[in-house]
């Protein structure tokens, strides 16, 4: 009996030892399995004592051994009990401490505001008090050439009728005696001067405007707010700082017609497009007049409003917007910079959806060469458009080339995530494809489970990948492929599944919920189950803020 309790004790140092090294996760579940061992090693003292009860006269030393044994038993789940509860404990602080970074952020963001606004009201002020000390002066000193003019009755009068006939019009204004008449020098410079072209103008303060430290804030806020659904709050705000600057610099001005986009995408978010579409209007009239007409954010505003057409199904009204939009940016960053490509991709949305397909393809190709050749085949955006271009196909019905393009999209999401393909390494569709040849086989097709885990590739670009798992399941049952799009179906619902979970976990460490992207059209079945994650990336568009090497430079 003691070698056996002894040999139970290493057991339990070297399970200690090994515990150290787990996570809380693991060391819950085996102090779980120890819990369990223990309860069944006490049943089995306690058969054992009941067993050597009956023997009493012979063996008192085994009941004592047994009973300590028990003890000992009773002792470890005391702890392993104690442990659980202690892991539950932290893991409930743990939560608690994540929910209060989250207030302490959306309270240092509004204090940041704060500040700002207390900054540029004590600059509004003492710009406000100097104006009333210069008054002031000027005050006095009008009130000296009044007490002085008493005294013009005591002048003689000869010398007052010469004077007023040379001078009836500038005695009527003391301040005419004090200070030349420059008039006509000025006329005569004014005859060889011209208006600054509006593309001058554009390229001179193309560089020079800048958003304001205070909007970014302001946005930020607008941004919480917004994706809280607490609308009472946000427009309220985004209006009392558009009269605050409407005041301070006067309705055309850049900050105003930021200002502007923003109450706009505030209202677009809630479905109010008529206000949206005055609003960013108005915002295109002020940037223009500003900025001049080929500047990157006149570009913004044009999308936003083609965008904003374009969910109403005004898409012819919308299409010229985009063109014009995607003009300017050409102009002002190149035919070959990112933010061509998503103007164009916009661009061949709003065609597609006037079954303009040549224009569409052309539009898509375009803006795939760029995505590629700029950010990678691996960025996000290439296998976006890819599922859009096929989408394009799908509807001509070029369905081999919508196959192709959908197998590239799930093959390079294969490689980045399992490395090189290869005969034991097999992307979904081209597993997908050999259960569809092996279904008339004697035995059933084994469930897809046993193949791997591949469905977690999903996270390289969900729900892009979600997207093209459904879309190629779709094609493959339009086809008669019933046990290949049934796999791939089966394989989007899990990824699907261990999305919405990622999603939950961020939701608990953040606040802030996820927004759709703000310059994307509507692209219907292509991306429609892509979670509402952009909202400030929405903003950051419409404001012209860079937020990274990949940020539209709107």
């Amino acid at each position: 009996m003691s070698k056996t309790l002894n040999a139970y004790r290493i057991k339990k140092i070297e399970s200690l030892g090994r515990m150290t090294a787990m996570t809380q996760e693991e060391m819950v579940a085996g102090a779980r399995t120890v819990a369990a061992g223990l309860e069944a090693l006490r049943a089995e003292h306690t058969q054992l004592l009941a067993g050597l009860a009956a023997n009493t006269e012979h063996e008192h030393e085994k009941v004592s051994l047994v009973r300590k044994s028990i003890d000992a038993i009773e002792l470890g789940l005391g702890e392993t009990q104690v442990m659980i509860a202690l892991a539950s404990h932290l893991q409930s602080v743990e939560a608690e401490k994540q929910k209060l970074r989250t207030q302490v952020r959306r309270l240092c963001q509004e204090n940041a505001w704060l500040r700002d606004e207390l900054a540029a009201a004590q600059q509004r002020l003492q710009a406000s008090e100097q104006r009333v000390s210069q008054l002031e002066e000027e005050n006095k000193h009008l009130d000296f050439m009044a007490s002085i003019r008493k005294y013009d009755s005591d002048i003689n009068e000869e010398s007052e009728t010469s004077r007023s006939g040379q001078g009836d019009n500038k005695r009527d204004d003391p301040m005419v005696d004090l200070f030349p008449d420059d008039d006509h020098e000025d006329n005569r410079n004014n005859k060889s001067m011209s208006p600054t072209p509006p593309s001058q103008f554009a390229q001179q303060v193309n560089a020079g405007y800048e958003i304001p430290a205070r909007l970014r804030t302001l946005h930020n806020l607008v941004i919480q707010y917004a994706s809280q659904g607490r609308y009472e709050v946000a427009v309220p705000l985004c209006k009392q700082a558009l009269e605050d600057l409407e005041k301070t610099s006067g309705h055309d001005h850049p900050d105003v017609a930021t200002m502007l986009n923003i109450l706009a995408l505030v209202y677009r978010d809630q479905n109010k497009y008529k206000e949206a579409a005055n609003l960013l209007n108005d915002a295109l009239s002020i940037r223009e007049k500003t900025l001049g007409e080929n500047h990157p954010a006149v570009a913004a505003t044009l999308n936003n409003l083609a965008v904003l057409y374009g969910k109403r199904g005004k898409y012819r009204e919308a299409e010229p917007l985009c063109k014009r939009a995607l003009c300017i940016r050409e102009a002002v960053l190149g035919r070959d910079h990112p933010d061509v490509a998503k103007q164009l991709n916009n661009l061949a949305l709003l065609c597609q959806n006037q079954n303009k397909y040549e224009e569409v393809e052309q539009y898509y190709q375009r803006a795939l060469e760029i995505y590629e050749s700029k950010l990678g085949p691996d960025d996000p955006n290439v296998a976006k458009t890819k599922n859009n271009l096929a989408s394009c196909y799908l509807k001509q019905g070029k369905y081999k080339e919508a196959e192709t393009l959908y197998k590239q999209v799930l093959t390079r999401a294969h490689e980045r995530e399992f490395g090189t393909i290869d005969g034991d390494n097999k992307p979904i569709w081209q597993v997908a494809e050999e259960r569809e040849e092996n279904k008339h086989l004697q035995r059933e097709n084994a469930p897809y489970g046993e193949y791997g885990g591949w469905h977690k590739a999903a996270k390289v670009d969900s729900p892009t990948v979600t997207t093209t798992l459904k879309n190629l399941g779709a094609l493959y049952r339009r086809q008669g492929k019933y046990e290949a799009a049934e796999t791939l179906e089966d394989c989007a619902l899990r990824s699907r599944k261990e999305a919405l979970d990622i999603v939950k976990q961020s939701r608990a460490r953040s606040a802030r919920p996820a927004r759709p992207d703000a310059d994307a059209l509507d692209e219907g079945t292509n991306q429609a189950s892509e979670p509402r994650m952009n909202l400030k990336s929405k903003l950051f568009n419409a404001l012209g803020i860079n937020t990274g090497s990949n940020a539209p430079h709107q």
